[in-house]
């Protein structure tokens, strides 16, 4: 990719045609080589991701969660960049990358203590089963600062650009159109450029940054703000997982192999609130929402693989994966208890610090003052 490569990729039509567009036809000996297990994958993690936001959504609203990001909508240009990316790549998510937590390993239960408020971060980065994901971010655009930093440590320390495909790591970095609007995003890219840092500036162009239209953000593609930093960017439909997966595939192998900052902005649309607590017919029309309805990711994708003949039964199977994803989901979180309070003083501090004993103690002395009656 170049600089001035903003075209808009497109594989699939809205109706689930395979029609790729001019911007495309570079990434199409990629897309022929995906098998059709890969295809049918993606449409899986689609619509296990969807019934698992679903439940979710639902029990916030029986009082189980404090918050919940929906990410209706928005699957294609999740599951198709975390397929592409490789197990030792680090992924830096934002706070509604579920389909993407899901296929790196972890436990979509990790989300529901967080939102739960149970747990400080809801999973261990460290651990290898989660995929070198790192927490989600509930202060916009700070993880494009991690993500950069991070990259740049895998430069200097000679873990990117070695020409070994096997070892060689990149890092992918996810946030908003919002978020793009925040100072972090354009530190994150100065750094990133200067030093040729192996960082995917993943850009979820999802309309909407709660209540502030795109209009009112930019007035040119969100690529050009990437690009103006030299750093190669473009712009893909973000509701057809098929391109996604082609342009963060080929971003990613460039990074990685020491071309450095790559930026994908990807168009979708966030189907549902910007949160539970949010309300978007407030903001935004009916007639809106069913125009995109329209462009689904699922329905395209299902349409695609119809066309491809796809079995009734794998589509079954799908569904019947999904609800039960959704049902452990739902069981696994009602089972969830109130973490001790001393809780609250691990991990502020990387080593043992003398506040914490101090604060530790006060809370426990206090406590201790009901129990004999005391307050």
């Amino acid at each position: 990719m170049t600089s001035s490569e903003t075209d808009f990729v497109r594989v699939l039509e809205a109706d689930g045609r395979y029609a790729p567009n001019a911007a495309a036809e570079q990434y199409l000996p990629l897309i022929e080589a995906i098998s059709d297990g890969e295809l049918e994958q993606f449409y899986r993690d689609m619509v296990v991701t969807r019934a698992i936001d679903n439940q979710a959504t639902n029990l916030q609203r029986q009082g189980q969660l404090a918050l919940w990001p929906p990410s209706r909508g928005q699957e294609a240009a999740q599951v198709g960049s975390a397929r592409a990316a490789r197990a030792q790549d680090t992924i830096f998510p934002s706070y509604r990358e579920h389909a993407v937590t899901r296929i790196r390993g972890v436990d979509p239960l990790g989300i529901i203590k967080l939102m739960r408020g149970v747990s400080h971060g809801g999973w261990d980065p460290t651990d290898p089963k989660n995929g070198n994901t790192r927490l989600y971010t509930l202060v916009l655009a700070s993880q494009t600062l991690h993500a950069t930093g991070y990259a740049m440590g895998l430069a200097f320390d000679g873990r990117s650009g070695t020409g070994d495909p096997e070892r060689d790591e990149a890092v992918i970095v996810y946030y908003g159109d919002g978020a793009s609007s925040q100072g972090d995003v354009h530190e994150a890219m100065v750094f990133a450029a200067s030093y040729q840092a192996p960082t995917v500036f993943f850009l979820q162009n999802n309309q909407w940054a709660i209540s502030v239209p795109v209009a009112t953000q930019t007035r040119a593609p969100f690529a050009q703000r990437s690009a103006g930093y030299g750093i190669p960017s473009i712009r893909v439909d973000g509701n057809d997982v098929l391109a996604s997966y082609a342009v963060s595939k080929v971003a990613l192998d460039e990074a990685r192999s020491g071309k450095g900052p790559r930026a994908i902005e990807a168009e979708t649309y966030r189907l549902g609130a910007h949160t539970t607590s949010d309300d978007p017919s407030k903001y935004r029309t009916s007639d809106e929402e069913k125009s995109w309805e329209k462009r689904d990711p699922i329905t395209r994708m299902r349409a695609f693989l119809e066309g491809k003949g796809a079995a009734g039964s794998f589509f079954e199977e799908a569904d019947a994966e999904a609800a039960a994803a959704a049902d452990d989901l739902r069981v696994r979180t009602l089972e969830l208890v109130p973490p001790p309070a001393n809780l609250i003083f691990d991990h502020v501090y990387s080593d043992p610090h003398p506040l914490m004993d101090e604060q530790r103690a006060w809370r426990e002395q206090y406590e201790a003052s009901f129990e004999g009656g005391q307050a």
